[in-house]
Order: C-alpha cells, then sequence, then structure tokens
C-alpha cells in the first residue's frame, strides 16, 4: 500500500528532487504563496521520476510495451538506417510519454543486448514523424531469447527532454519487463519487429512491462 503512494523513484531524480526541495524551502521563505506552487512543483518532480514495480507476463509469446504513454503509430517501414537495417521491413509501434507518464522504460520481451547506438541530435516535439529521425535517440538492438528474432527499441527525446538515460549495456541479457533506461521528460519510443500479430490499437494507453504489444 505504502510503495504505491510513496514509489521509489529512478536514480536520476534524487538530484533533481533535491534540487526542488531546496528551492521550494528557500522560496517558502519569502512568500509562502510561491512557496506552494514550488511545494506542487516538487510533488510532480517526485511524481515524474517514479519507477514503481510492474506485474510483469514472463511469457516471451508476447511483447509487452517499453513504455507507459498512448500508441500514435503503427506502421509497416524499413529499419533504423542508424543501424544498417534500411533494407529489412518490420512493424513499427510509437508510444509517446507526455509529462505525466512515468518515464522508465522496459525491454518487450527476453533477449540479448547485441548494440546500443546513441545519437545526439534536435527537439521537437516527439509526437511529430521528424522526430524518429532528428531527434535526439538511443538504439537498442536485441536478440531475443525465444527465437533468436532481431527487435528495435528506440528511446527518443522530445521539445522538453534533453537527456536519455542508459541503464544497460551491450552483451547484457535480460529477461522481459526489465528496466533499460528513461528519458527525462515529455519523449517517446519507437518499437520495431517482425512476425507477430499486433495486439495494441492506435490511441490506446500503455503501461511499461505490462500491456501487451503483439504475440506470436
Amino acid at each position: 500500500m505504502i510503495d504505491n503512494i510513496f514509489p521509489k523513484i529512478h536514480k536520476e531524480g534524487y538530484k533533481f528532487l533535491a534540487i526542488s526541495i531546496f528551492i521550494t524551502f528557500f522560496v517558502w521563505l519569502f512568500s509562502k504563496t510561491l512557496g506552494l506552487i514550488f511545494v506542487l512543483i516538487t510533488v510532480w518532480v517526485y511524481y515524474f521520476f517514479r519507477d514503481p514495480d510492474r506485474v510483469i507476463i514472463n511469457n516471451d509469446k508476447y511483447l509487452v510495451s517499453p513504455a507507459d504513454g498512448q500508441i500514435i503509430k503503427i506502421i509497416n517501414t524499413s529499419g533504423p538506417i542508424e543501424l544498417g537495417l534500411e533494407n529489412k521491413s518490420f512493424t513499427k509501434i510509437s508510444i509517446f510519454m507526455n509529462v505525466f507518464d512515468c518515464h522508465v522504460n522496459r525491454i518487450p520481451i527476453s533477449g540479448n543486448i547485441q548494440e546500443i547506438f546513441y545519437k545526439p541530435g534536435k527537439f521537437f516535439n516527439a509526437s511529430l514523424d521528424k522526430a524518429s529521425e532528428e531527434n535526439e535517440r538511443n538504439f537498442f538492438k536485441v536478440k531475443t531469447t525465444k527465437d533468436n528474432e532481431e527487435i528495435i527499441i528506440v528511446q527518443i527525446a522530445g521539445l522538453i527532454a534533453r537527456r536519455i538515460v542508459c541503464d544497460v549495456e551491450q552483451g547484457q541479457d535480460l529477461k522481459q519487463g526489465d528496466r533499460i533506461g528513461m528519458i527525462r521528460f515529455g519523449s517517446r519510443v519507437d518499437l520495431y519487429f517482425k512476425n507477430k500479430k499486433v495486439l495494441a490499437k492506435l490511441g490506446q494507453n500503455v503501461v511499461a512491462g505490462e500491456s501487451l504489444i503483439a504475440s506470436d
């Protein structure tokens, strides 16, 4: 019960929370009204960096959502050119995270991190198509444990976001639903996969590690 009300936060959040608490205390000394506003901001900072535990299905027949947010695109397209996959065909699902969503990302299926590639970029609104091509982003190429297939996860910084945080390393084995990192503030995650039936719907709100995205 306590964990539901006060979930743990991602390690990236501690410094921001400390700064927010310090500023709130300082402002409160001069103005109770402004102090109250900063109290609300501090609560939001804590809420933004929350990292709650999730109930993982532990069934690699399914892909679970890599992010909390809303599905804004489901298309068939070529793979990311950054990973040399532009000549391969994938299903791509894009999930937009607003500033109120949990921003900790998770791996959709058990597998090995074959490659991690970070690319600096711009900071367009993450809901725009050009965000996938021009924004700061981090690519994960994963070889699945179950069937040795490739899936691609792309963390994309947004209009407000200014840093993508990666919590895993190349060559690391992960289980379905394990944390792979987070994006600070509004952002997006693209998921590329093949040979699976899409279960998710356009406009659907999904939960990282729990919502079913696709199945065999």
